[in-house]
């Protein structure tokens, strides 16, 4: 895999964490490079360029390059893609189990803490509140960042409308009844009398668009139940093999279908213990997720206890091929080893305790 790689993928669906980590440059011909700031995407890219047979797993070893002051910006990363598996919870387990393989080999033999979450079972339950489609995904996009999280939850709790304040009457009316198309003409009309050009910008009907999901978004408001059960999903951190029940008895508590979503969930831990993971030894906390936007279910860190960054994570994103130009949905999951960390961690005095 080059090191030099188009950015567009990586600005487009890494998320804001590591957005703002990437080391940017120009090509000759004006287009966006970055350093490679991890394999995932090029991974992908390079299976749906060569049409690659599926299911099928790639490995890959190699320097990723990430501004960060604490660790320097060069790293020795490794892990395994595996692409077009249809058994999801089967696939899920495997990444997990072959992430905690590799620490092993490399001589880590210690205890671990292992934090499994689930971004398909939080985007589940967000859709059996019944929240507008614009809350959904604002809270999805903070899914894993606690600060943002809580700032998006007291927001939804006390929202007063106070962003659409300024806002001509007219148009408000029609952004609340969705109508789309007499918002867009009514808007073309207001930028035609206001002298405003429409090259090089938005066009009235994209302006339409976002403004009905603003005020759908600024109008919405969770009762203090429904809030108080978000809050509770989110408080959920337990060991992975009693998640399942503790889930299950807050959806039932609250008359929410989750759909397949828990099913899925059960489908995985039992998938975990046939490939010799105990799910009793794994953390599930309902609030986890990873700084990286294109996760869309499982995802999974591994550390050695006390330590802030991890030696693994991984998890699944079954839309980022299909982002990427795949022609079908391909779904997807994946782990990267953090080869410096692992090594300083074997070397400890906890790494290769045996």
């Amino acid at each position: 895999m080059p090191i030099l790689q188009p950015a567009d993928p990586y600005l487009d669906t890494a998320g804001e964490a590591l957005r703002r980590r990437i080391f940017l440059t120009r090509g000759e011909n004006g287009e966006s490079l970055c350093l490679r700031p991890d394999f995932t995407i090029p991974v992908c890219l390079s299976h749906i360029a060569a049409e690659g047979i599926l299911p099928g797993r790639y490995s890959y070893l190699g320097l990723v390059f990430r501004q960060n002051r604490a660790e320097g910006a060069e790293f020795r990363q490794a892990g395994i893609e595996d692409l077009g598996d249809g058994d999801r919870p089967a696939a899920d387990a495997r990444a997990l189990a072959d992430a905690l393989a590799g620490l092993k080999v490399a001589g880590v033999l210690g205890d671990l803490d292992i934090v499994l979450g689930d971004q398909g079972l939080f985007e589940a339950f967000l859709a059996a509140l019944g929240l507008p489609d614009g809350w959904q995904r604002r809270l999805v996009r903070t899914f894993g960042n606690d600060a943002l999280l809580t700032a998006a939850l007291d927001d939804l709790a006390t929202h007063d409308g106070h962003a659409l304040k300024g806002l001509d009457p007219a148009l408000h009316a029609l952004a609340k009844a969705r109508d789309v198309a007499a918002l867009a003409g009514r808007i073309e009309t207001v930028m035609e009398e206001s002298g405003l050009a429409f090259t090089g910008g938005r066009t009235p009907a994209e302006i339409a668009a976002r403004l009905v999901e603003k005020v759908a978004v600024a109008e919405a408001s969770l009762d203090d139940a429904a809030l108080d059960l978000l809050r509770r999903f989110l408080a959920i951190d337990c060991r992975l093999s009693e998640a399942g029940d503790r889930l299950q008895a807050l959806a039932e508590a609250a008359r929410l279908d989750l759909g397949a979503a828990l099913g899925f969930f059960d489908a995985r831990n039992a998938a975990l213990a046939n490939v010799g993971v105990a799910p009793s030894t794994l953390r599930y906390r309902a609030a986890f997720g990873r700084p990286i936007d294109y996760y869309t279910g499982m995802v999974f860190e591994m550390r050695v206890p006390g330590a802030n960054e991890p030696l693994a994570g991984g998890g699944r994103y079954d839309r980022l091929l299909t982002f990427l130009g795949a022609k079908t949905p391909i779904p997807a999951v994946g782990f990267s080893l953090w080869l410096d960390r692992i090594e300083a961690a074997a070397s400890g005095p906890a790494g290769g305790r045996t």
